[in-house]
């Protein structure tokens, strides 16, 4: 934003600051990534106020002051004190610049060099169309290893082991082999076209043959390979996560589980010990330094594609998950800095009306807070080794995290930590009438349960009910928690039935209007989220709803905003500090009224998708509408595709139709190659800075080269919590690169869109 010979220049309304004569600035002087300017400024000089400025430096000529009111600074210094002002960015409106990108998972690309599933190396081939298409950002998924369980639930990309090891899938092994070994993975080529040939990705026999293949590579290698001084500049760079994540594998493996709780040595994390253990010369040792070799040669392939990607002018944008796996490597080394009595979460949407329930622990703020967020600075830092910005998975967790115990199941029955709780003496201020057994425990009377389970009522007071007369019925104990439920149904024979009977006693738990804060000796509650919907509230005579809906309303919209934007301004701009990548926030679902505020003022773009508005007035948002600090997308790997949604709601599409894309009469049945293509240019010809699709809605404008059935092309449903990621493009990438007529009319319309 600064031209040939143009500065920071610095005003004020003191003397120190030159008393605003713009013909005598300060200059302030690049240090590293800032701007900065050593003062000494009097007592009572304060309060002052101030502004920064652009400065011609070599004609002495004022171009501008920054944007907005002055900055302020109050009367609190002392003498001999030093204080470190830091105001973070110049405001400066530079709405100018825009550029268009596409996002797809490393795993789901395709392409004849790979083995079944996207690799590295295919970032090459992705950068290629990019630069055809006009597009300057490719986005990926998370790529850290998830390999916990040597199954397809590994496949879930954000349940990594580690926040720091790459995953072992992407690993191209030809150019792991290189010429000299190339003879060792010739015999897999058979194998390859047979997954190559797969419409998804079978990860699990992709894993048993990269993992196999790698070692035999590994054993043939490892002689030169610890001797070559380019892997010990990469090992003294790593140690510090490397040698605890591959002993970590190492005794996964061994005790054949992730779970350090269940090992019978090294359960407990000891630095020293670990040392010694991982040391060279012990009998195990080249089953450790197996992971050395294989995290050595996918940072080689990935910064092989990164330097590629810059040469050709694209910027790649990785992904940081909020959440860390509750067995991995991190919690294992640290599990100081996590609550691992409990579950992080996100409450319920239009995507996953019981909410979702990770399973990750909750962070430790407090503990982090000690050493300055020294494993979130260690995080941002090694990110940067391979991404020009990042996306922080469900930013929302920095301000408040949806909080589950270990006995809940779904999501629904979290609460948001922080959070000020609803204390008893409020019911009785407000006279609300106040029975805290009909509040906090599951409503069931006969009603309920001929609402939830119709003729199978009778087997369900049977076998997992007590009554306690006058029509109404607790849960046994051995069936009062949605934990104890899932326990006894996973020792079941599995069929249409269980499934039925088990989710309607999940949602006989979670049939409550309060949630009673532990150790609060009933003075302390947490509304249940969702309240009007449940049965127990419905049940309640209609002054009281009225009083509880109040109440509700208040908790949940009003009186954390303060608490929850302390908690993000305590954390973000010290995290926000330590990087010089671009910070996107997956700023969706449930947003606190601080968040727009936060973000804007750090510089963090906020994420705009079209069918999640953020006014909750609108049944959608408009791409015309976004903020110039934003992102805007038709969907995300969470959601449909545009195709695929068009199809799921007939009277919304209609909607749509009708009033978005401003057409006359009844709207197509499928969307049609000119519709799909209607909404991306929408987006392209938006305000907003980045406007990023997925891969499949950018093919989805053509009908000769986009996916014959439109579900086909989703990549995760997030009411699932057990989702096989297996999504893979239905093209190869050579493929994709040779549609010269499809790639220069998406060139020409980003082109046109001024991006």
């Amino acid at each position: 934003m600064l031209k040939n010979e143009e500065v920071v220049g610095l005003l004020g309304n003191a003397p120190a600051l030159h008393d605003w004569n713009t013909d005598d600035p300060l200059f302030l002087s690049p240090e590293g990534d800032w701007w900065s300017l050593p003062l000494s400024i009097p007592p009572e000089s304060f309060p002052i106020e101030y502004k920064y400025a652009v400065y011609h430096k070599k004609d002495r000529k004022l171009v501008r002051f920054e944007d907005g009111p002055n900055r302020h600074l109050p009367g609190d210094a002392r003498p001999n004190k030093v204080s470190i002002l830091h105001d973070g960015f110049v405001h400066l409106s530079n709405t100018g610049w825009k550029g268009a990108g596409v996002s797809v998972p490393v795993f789901s690309l395709r392409s004849k060099r790979s083995m079944g599933v996207g690799e590295f190396p295919d970032l090459k081939g992705l950068i290629d169309w990019a630069v055809k298409c006009g597009l300057r950002l490719v986005q990926i998924l998370p790529v850290q290893d998830t390999t916990a369980s040597h199954t397809w639930m590994d496949s879930y990309p954000y349940a990594a082991i580690s926040a720091f090891a790459l995953h072992p899938i992407y690993l191209n092994l030809e150019q792991c082999a290189g010429k000299k070994y190339a003879q060792l993975v010739k015999p897999l080529h058979k194998k390859q076209k047979e997954l190559n040939a797969l419409p998804e990705l079978d990860y699990e026999q992709v894993m048993r043959i990269k993992l196999l293949a790698i070692k035999e590579l590994y054993e043939i290698q490892k002689e030169e390979f610890e001797k070559d001084p380019n892997f010990q500049e990469y090992f003294d760079q790593h140690r510090k996560w490397l040698v605890p994540y591959a002993a970590f594998c190492y005794l996964r493996d061994k005790h054949g589980t992730p779970d350090f709780t269940r090992w019978k040595n090294h359960s407990r994390y000891d630095e020293e010990a670990i040392l010694r253990f991982a040391a060279p010369g012990t009998r195990h040792y080249a089953s450790i330094a197996l992971h050395y070799f294989t995290q050595y040669h996918l940072h080689l392939q990935l910064r092989e594609a990164v330097d590629y990607a810059h040469e050709q002018g694209v910027i790649l944008k990785g992904d940081i998950p909020i959440g860390i796996y509750r067995y991995s490597c991190d919690a294992w080394v640290e599990p100081g800095l996590y609550h691992m009595e409990m579950q992080a979460g996100a409450p319920p949407d239009n995507f996953a009306i019981k909410g979702q329930n990770w399973g990750f622990p909750t962070y430790n703020w407090e503990e982090m807070r000690h050493d300055g967020y020294g494993w979130w600075k260690r995080r941002f830092a090694h990110m940067s080794n391979y991404f020009d910005g990042f996306r922080i998975d469900h930013i929302l967790g920095f301000f408040r995290i949806w909080s589950i115990p270990m006995d809940v199941v779904e999501g629904i029955l979290g609460h948001f930590v922080p959070a000020i709780p609803v204390y008893r003496v409020e019911f009785d201020q407000r006279n609300i009438w106040f029975d805290h057994d009909r509040y906090t425990r599951p409503f069931i009377n006969e009603a309920v349960l001929w609402e939830i389970f119709g003729h199978d009522s009778d087997f369900v007071k049977e076998h997992f009910l007590l009554s306690v007369g006058n029509g109404f019925y607790v849960l046994q104990e051995s069936y009062d928690n949605q934990r104890k439920v899932e326990g006894w149904f996973n020792g079941q024979p599995q069929s249409s039935f269980s499934e039925k009977i088990r989710n309607g006693l999940y949602d006989l738990v979670s049939n409550v209007i309060l949630l009673e804060a532990e150790g609060s000796r009933g003075q302390e509650f947490h509304f249940r989220i969702s309240m009007e919907q449940t049965t127990s509230f419905r049940y309640l005579e209609w002054h009281t709803q009225q009083q509880l809906k109040d109440l509700y309303v208040n908790y949940f919209f009003y009186r954390q905003d303060e608490l929850w934007q302390r908690e993000a301004m305590g954390k973000l701009p010290a995290l926000k500090r330590a990087t010089n990548m671009l910070v996107f926030g997956e700023d969706l679902g449930m947003v606190p009224r601080s968040v727009p505020e936060v973000m804007r003022q750090l510089g963090i773009f906020s994420l705009e998708v079209q069918r999640m508005p953020k006014n909750t007035a609108q049944e959608f948002s408009h791409p015309a509408e976004a903020p110039y600090l934003s992102v805007v997308t038709p969907s995300t790997h969470d959601m449909s595709t545009i195709r695929g949604w068009w199809e799921e709601d007939r009277g919304k599409t209609q909607q749509f139709f009708n009033q978005e894309l401003q057409q006359w009469g009844e709207a197509p049945v499928f969307c049609e190659p000119w519709i799909n293509k209607a909404i991306v240019l929408q987006h392209l010809h938006s305000p907003a800075q980045w406007a990023i699709f997925q891969l499949q809605d950018i093919m989805g404008m053509s009908g000769d080269i986009r996916r014959e059935n439109p579900h086909d092309e989703r990549i995760n449903v997030p009411a699932n919590p057990h989702y096989y990621w297996r999504y893979r493009m239905h093209l190869n990438l050579e493929e994709l690169l040779k549609e010269k007529e499809f790639n220069a009319e998406v060139r020409q319309e980003v082109e046109s869109s001024g991006r």
